[in-house]
């Protein structure tokens, strides 16, 4: 298949990786989605902070809230956009050049090649190999499971509390006599 040069790009749901490419001297992105392939000018962590900001955050953003959910520090899986369930984790350091970003998404399975290999196959059948021991990609995986999981919660957490509070019984308001000013009850005479 041949790569469909794009100028901008961001991930979607239809996104399964991330990988640089060596074009000329410089780093480009090959990027894989469910259907097709895409080849972009910037680097993967440059389409990564790009698609941050797309939907609404940024990229230390989005780092930090990693941190602070879940306690993570290094390789950190990013939650690009929750609702969409668009997470993204990395094989390696991301300020390294050989970092491939890969979606949670889309990973079916995996299958150890060698130490230093792993084969993974997506929900859309495909399989490609890379270059990373199979433990990272189960650590990685793993990892972005707590981070999504965690995220999860609190989004249901609060759309149950937001429905409580819509939803409450009308004995716990103010009766329909009586109204409130700051500490004092005024009884109405009507």
């Amino acid at each position: 298949m041949k790569l469909k040069q794009i100028e901008e790009y961001e991930v979607n749901p239809f996104t399964m990786f991330v990988k640089p490419i060596a074009y000329g001297s410089k780093i480009y992105s090959e990027i894989f989605e469910v259907e097709d392939e895409f080849l972009s000018p910037f680097k993967p962590l440059d389409i990564i902070k790009n698609s941050c900001e797309y939907y609404g955050s940024d990229y230390e953003g989005r780092r930090n809230g990693t941190k602070q959910l879940v306690g993570y520090a290094h390789k950190i899986p990013i939650a690009i956009d929750p609702t969409n369930r668009i997470f993204f984790f990395p094989t390696t350091s991301p300020s390294r050049q050989e970092c491939i970003w890969i979606s949670h998404e889309h990973v079916k399975d995996y299958d150890r090649i060698n130490p230093q290999e792993t084969l993974i196959h997506f929900n859309n059948n495909q399989s490609f190999t890379f270059p990373i021991s199979c433990s990272t990609i189960i650590s990685q995986l793993e990892r972005t499971a707590y981070l999504r999981t965690k995220l999860m919660q609190r989004i249901e957490y609060n759309e149950k509390k937001s429905f409580y509070l819509l939803q409450r019984p009308k004995a716990m308001e103010a009766s329909e006599d009586t109204y409130q000013y700051g500490k004092r009850k005024i009884k109405d005479k009507y």
